[in-house]
């Protein structure tokens, strides 16, 4: 018999209205507290002893998060004023408040160990083992969020040199093109083309990003272009868990298409999930090299068309399925994975039509995905299957709006990107974490029921 889970009847806005104490033990005990700790502390005898207590400023710094405190200042405030809070944060009373120096010193620790990446990978890991990721699609989209400091005034590029008029010789034609494969070679990673990053590692996807604070432009719902100085956050969640998978921090200016190899990259190499079968993503993301990188990983592209000032294809519709004769479609009917090939049938108006037996209009129309994996989709554009699976898109903004009420992610306090980034991690694992508590009391009160 096959034993199916039971959907969440304790949400994460419920843990938050526990009591402090069950609340705080509840999330940080889905976090390896001991080798945050290793990693701040002294690694030798020598030198000036420690008096503070590291371990309590940790988790002091996650219950800041945990309680939306704004600022540290605020947090020490509360640590002074507070007796039990002070004691739920694992501080004695016997110890001093740190200062906010002494915060900043643990912060700029934690940035040069870069362990919150570590212990996001962790906490996924642990919820796969305990069977609470168990998701067969994954939403990839970005959310922005302001930098600490005052964006600067936009500087206005200079205007390029008029082009000459006439045609080229063939040897400054070849001059040229020269010229420009040579800047493309010595541009960074990512201002070159997207397709650069398929060859590329995951190491060095990660370390290349670029995390300074810039100007970033998106539009609007009214289709207005709405411009923020600051920085970008890219996930991929689980549609159905709705954990965090994998999340990249970089600056605002990063086109969202350009972050999606890297997450799909550490969902392949970093996470067991045999489950997975789609990737689904907007309209922003669609590039040929996204299309390829998913089909390299064996699952099915489920991503919005940019026509980009394309027109239709003679011979198929807007979903690129093909006509018959008179122009109509044929029908998405089933993908046979075995040889990547979609079979559509022949449409219900052909039922009557007087072509359908003189061999015009065939009855069944096959193609291959591998033909063009960008209109070639698995579902097939524009079918049922393919808009369902859409649909699941919208876990990623729920989530991106979770971190943004509840985790304070637009409340950046530091003014540069290196200790922003740590920000940002902080928030994703205090999300996640708080995610799979929740889904351990849910586990609990099922087992009760049962």
């Amino acid at each position: 018999m096959t034993i199916i889970r039971q959907t969440s009847l304790f949400s994460i806005q419920e843990l938050y209205d526990m009591e402090p104490t069950q609340k705080y033990e509840a999330i940080i005990s889905a976090l390896d507290l001991d080798a945050i700790y290793r990693e701040v502390t002294k690694k030798s005898r020598l030198g000036a002893p420690e008096e503070l207590n590291y371990a309590a400023m940790i988790i002091s710094t996650f219950v800041r998060y945990i309680e939306r405190i704004p600022t540290i200042k605020d947090l020490i405030k509360r640590l002074h004023d507070d007796i039990a809070f002070k004691l739920n944060c694992g501080f004695l009373v016997s110890d001093d408040i740190p200062s906010e120096a002494s915060y900043s010193r643990l912060v700029t620790k934690l940035k040069e160990c870069n362990i919150f990446e570590k212990e996001q990978e962790k906490v996924v890991l642990q919820a796969i083992a305990e069977g609470f990721i168990m998701d067969d699609t994954v939403a990839i989209d970005a959310t922005h969020f302001e930098a600490r400091d005052q964006a600067p005034s936009k500087v206005e590029k200079p205007k390029p040199e008029p082009k000459k008029r006439g045609r080229k010789s063939k040897e400054e034609r070849d001059g040229w093109l020269k010229e420009q494969a040579e800047k493309e070679a010595n541009l960074p990673l990512y201002e070159k083309k997207i397709e650069a990053q398929l060859d590329v590692s995951l190491a060095e996807l990660r370390a290349e990003v670029p995390q300074d604070p810039k100007w970033g432009v998106k539009k609007n719902s009214e289709g207005k272009n709405v411009f923020w100085f600051g920085y970008k956050g890219h996930l991929a969640v689980g549609t159905s868990s709705q954990y965090i998978l994998q999340s990249l921090f970089s600056s605002g200016s990063l086109n969202d298409g350009k972050a999606a190899i890297p997450l799909l990259k550490g969902i392949h190499e970093q996470l067991p999930l045999p489950s997975l079968r789609y990737q689904t993503m907007d309209a922003g993301y669609d590039y040929d090299p996204i299309y390829e990188q998913v089909h390299q990983m064996g699952q099915q592209s489920v991503i919005a068309y940019n026509k980009r000032n394309e027109g239709e294809p003679i011979g198929f519709d807007k979903y690129f399925a093909p006509t018959c004769f008179r122009e109509h479609s044929y029908r998405y009917d089933s993908f046979d994975a075995k040889y990547e090939t979609l079979k559509y049938t022949r449409p219900k108006e052909c039922n009557d039509c007087p072509l359908a037996n003189e061999g015009i209009c065939q009855k069944v129309y096959k193609v291959k995905i591998t033909q063009d994996l960008r209109r070639y989709t698995a579902p097939a554009r524009g079918s049922k299957a393919w808009k369902t699976t859409f649909k699941r898109r919208t876990a990623v903004e729920r989530v991106n709006a979770y971190l943004k009420e509840f985790f304070q992610l637009n409340n950046v306090r530091y003014r540069t990107g290196e200790r922003a980034k740590i920000h940002f991690d902080m928030v994703t694992l205090i999300y996640n974490a708080s995610k799979l508590a929740a889904d351990r009391i849910n586990a609990q009160l099922n087992q009760q029921a049962a």
